[in-house]
């Protein structure tokens, strides 16, 4: 008997202590997946985010780059990873709410495979030229695109990207077509909008506004609701007449799928203590981005407005990244 009871008691002690690890959150080093190249905004977002996320949980936080597919290839490794916590992905509007209408064999759902935690930054878009490009006003772009059709390079950091889809939402509203050449990421973008190569880009002002203040590029228009204080002299879309086209480039966290209850409340915990310390919110902002910080469900309610509007101008466009 007293040994039946020794093994119900061990078995007992054993049982808890496995639930307590199991319970144990973070458990080890936390991964945030990056579905784009270094130096991009959504790269930028998730190095601000590491340092303080790290200190309010105490672990571990590594950054890492899985670039490919607008997104697609990171965000399929974090809808496939366990639901722990202990992978995340931060990503921006084209992986979460375009690529669904853009790639039919893609390997993940945003809404079903991912919990939404939150949208982190947004910014406007900003329309830029290399510094040689001729036309100086949105007028006459506008104007040299319709004299010549198909004559003006749009760079983009890939297809079904925001700066991608808001050049369609531009051609479509303007009459005007012009020749898409799409990137691996935004830096690639940037880099050859600098050197010449492509004439324009609607890239997001956290990205570019340091080529803008130091004249490597010039800007246009930029399509926020009013305009940033970052650029007070750059006019809005919007005062320029196309009222229609307000974009935010935002980027948004997320984690597999079915998190348990208290390992989502952690990271919520920790990702809102991040977005908004007051150094962070300072870095963000000197860079063009405003910290948003919502909630899941905001997050969830955002997402299906965005997928709808963009699933509009993707169709008018006959827009396929295949």
């Amino acid at each position: 008997m007293k040994a039946r009871t020794l093994l119900a008691i061990s078995l007992s002690l054993g049982i808890a202590l496995a639930a307590g690890v199991a319970r144990a959150f973070p458990d080890g080093p936390i991964t945030i997946i990056v579905p784009f190249p270094p130096g991009g905004a959504t790269d930028t977002t998730a190095r601000f985010m590491e340092p303080h996320m790290s200190k309010v949980l105490g672990a571990n936080i590594v950054v890492e780059n899985k670039p490919g597919a607008t997104g697609a290839i990171g965000a399929g490794l974090v809808a496939d990873a366990e639901a722990n916590g202990q992978t995340l992905l931060v990503a921006s509007l084209g992986t979460f709410a375009t690529n669904p209408y853009l790639q039919k064999k893609l390997s993940y759902d945003p809404v079903k495979d991912f919990d939404l935690l939150t949208v982190a930054v947004s910014t406007p878009n900003v329309l830029v030229a290399t510094p040689k490009f001729k036309p100086g006003s949105v007028q006459e772009l506008v104007a040299a695109m319709k004299e010549k059709p198909e004559s003006v390079t749009f760079a983009s950091s890939g297809t079904g990207s925001s700066d991608h889809l808001t050049a369609a939402l531009f051609w479509q509203a303007t009459g005007t077509k012009g020749v898409h050449v799409p990137y691996k990421g935004g830096s690639a973008a940037q880099a050859d909008l600098v050197g010449g190569h492509v004439d324009v880009s609607f890239q997001n002002l956290g990205a570019i506004i340091n080529f803008v203040q130091g004249g490597q590029m010039k800007a246009l228009a930029q399509t926020g609701e009013k305009r940033h204080p970052l650029l007070p002299n750059v006019p809005t879309l919007t005062e320029l007449g196309y009222s229609n086209i307000v974009v935010n480039a935002w980027q948004g966290v997320a984690a597999p799928k079915g998190l348990p209850a208290d390992v989502k409340a952690k990271l919520n915990q920790a990702i809102q203590a991040s977005l908004k310390d007051p150094e962070v919110v300072a870095k963000f902002n000197k860079l063009g981005f405003d910290v948003v910080a919502n909630s899941n469900e905001e997050f969830g309610t955002y997402l299906a407005k965005e997928m709808a509007r963009w699933k509009d101008v993707i169709e008018k466009g006959n827009i396929s990244a295949e």
